[in-house]
């Protein structure tokens, strides 16, 4: 795996990006960018897990929130690879590997950075991929104002 990190300054406070990166609406608006039909389901909690799923091919990856401090970061362990939306285990591309969202805010700016451990082979994808979801997130924090 390999770690990447991209960041992006967004007019809006950390409390609006942090909704808009996790309120389910905004979520699968920005993340369908990433894969199409992508949607979170379960808790946003500390010590819980979650699921990334697409709606589209049906793979996903289950996630441990291991670290959470709201509006300020979260870190996820990708703890198993799925398909049939959730229910099967597949190749673990992403198992083992983290993804973290940190937000730190500055005279009305928040700078959102998202570091991750992207499996072989899928770096150019992400390369861009995430820059567009991290300006799609911009679009909506900044529309839905500070």
């Amino acid at each position: 795996m390999k770690d990447m990190r991209f960041s992006i300054g967004i007019k809006a406070s950390r409390e609006r990006v942090w909704a808009t990166l996790w309120e389910d609406r905004t979520f699968r608006d920005w993340a369908n960018l990433i894969d199409e039909g992508t949607y979170l389901e379960g808790v946003l909690e500390e010590g819980k897990e979650i699921q990334f799923l697409s709606s589209e091919n049906g793979y996903g990856v289950t996630s441990l929130v291991e670290r959470l401090e709201p509006n300020a970061f979260v870190l996820f362990r990708h703890s198993a690879d799925t398909q049939e939306a959730g229910q099967e285990l597949r190749e673990k591309e992403w198992t083992g590997g983290t993804e973290s969202y940190s937000l730190a805010e500055r005279n009305g700016v928040t700078t959102l950075v998202v570091a991750a451990d992207i499996p072989d082979g899928m770096e150019e994808i992400f390369a861009i991929r995430l820059p567009a979801a991290l300006e799609r997130v911009k679009a909506l924090a900044e529309e839905a104002g500070v």
